[in-house]
């Protein structure tokens, strides 16, 4: 069990009976009092996606969570169910649609690198990789001597994202996108 200021960003802690990911940490060391640092923890549940915001002594014991990560490719969408297939053992795992909606707009069949973030051997989560490539299904035509000029024009992505790209960029073109600020990096 390590203390309060072990935990790293990104880590997986026990916390009042549920699973939370760390997202953010804020260290504070109060003035004029003795003792020791406070941290400020930002943590996301792992199955419902609910924030919360708690503070520890750099003295607390937190519980790590036992949570496994698989990578695994999208295999389809099963009514209200996607179906994601381990790269390695090729075990199905199952995931609500609702539970991973933003996620399932930056991947497609072809996405490598998607984690299956598994809880007790029951899938609950996906982790991205920090970038993704998708293919452009419809945007204004592109503009000749568009790359000279910052201009930018939206795209819709075959997944339904929709992304300002350079004037340059056309329907059809492969992007790669930053998962996390989900804006255009450059042609794949």
């Amino acid at each position: 069990m390590p203390k309060a200021s072990e935990i790293k960003k990104n880590s997986a802690v026990e916390y009042d009976g549920r699973v939370y990911f760390v997202k953010d940490i804020e260290r504070s060391v109060p003035q004029g009092r003795a003792g020791g640092s406070l941290y400020r923890m930002r943590m996301y549940d792992v199955v419902t996606g609910q924030k919360l915001d708690e503070t520890f002594k750099d003295s607390d014991m937190l519980n790590l969570a036992d949570l496994t990560r698989r990578e695994s490719t999208f295999s389809y969408a099963d009514g209200d169910e996607c179906v994601f297939m381990d790269t390695e053992d090729y075990t199905q795992y199952s995931l609500n649609r609702e539970a991973i909606a933003d996620e399932l707009l930056l991947i497609s069949e072809d996405t490598q690198g998607v984690m299956v973030i598994l809880l007790k051997d029951a899938p609950v989560a996906l982790d991205l990789p920090p970038t993704v490539e998708l293919v452009i299904e419809e945007t204004d035509p592109s503009v000749k001597g568009g790359s000279a000029t910052a201009r930018t024009k939206p795209a819709r992505l075959t997944t339904g994202l929709v992304v300002q790209v350079p004037e340059h960029i056309g329907t059809g073109d492969r992007i790669r996108i930053n998962v996390e600020e989900r804006r255009f990096l450059g042609r794949a």
